[in-house]
């Protein structure tokens, strides 16, 4: 399924750095998984039983701000995100559609401006249709001309899952 909004992985730069030093200052912990399932940033896939994989401490806002000179003040956040340990590639393909978009999951949608500062947000209680879903969700989002990027968030933890740009 090709995308309208296609979602963005951690950008394979940060992720260099991030397995060095995340962005709380710590080395990461890289370890074998045993279990599969955990949702990796890197590669927008769940990670399957043998992947070597890191749970990092990753500021979005903060690297983004950083590239383009904006300013996120008291929105810059920073959390766990679950990436493989060495360099995977990326994405496979031509933007599968979103991931991690199981009927029933709840999503936060948050929508900031080019200044980083936030604008709006949306929750998002995944239906059948999920993708049909999330792509309305994120066409509602960039109506609004100040929107310059969309985070989606799981509620359950509040894990950051990926980021969508104004097209």
């Amino acid at each position: 399924m090709t995308t309208t909004f296609p979602p963005v992985p951690i950008p394979s730069a940060t992720l260099r750095e991030l397995r060095v030093r995340d962005d709380a200052g710590k080395p990461p912990s890289p370890y074998t998984d045993d279990e599969g399932g955990a949702p990796l940033r890197c590669c927008l896939r769940s990670s399957t039983v043998g992947d070597r994989i890191a749970l990092l401490s990753y500021a979005p806002l903060r690297r983004w701000a950083a590239r383009t000179g904006a300013d996120p003040g008291a929105y810059d956040e920073q959390g766990p995100v679950f990436v493989h340990a060495e360099d995977c590639g990326g994405p496979a393909g031509e933007h599968p559609g979103y991931p991690w978009a199981r009927p029933g999951a709840l999503r936060v949608l948050r929508r900031y401006d080019s200044r980083g500062h936030i604008t709006g947000g949306r929750l998002l209680e995944l239906p059948d249709d999920a993708q049909a879903a999330f792509a309305h969700a994120l066409a509602e989002a960039f109506a609004d001309p100040v929107t310059a990027q969309v985070h989606v968030r799981a509620v359950e933890y509040g894990c950051y899952h990926f980021r969508v740009d104004r097209p």
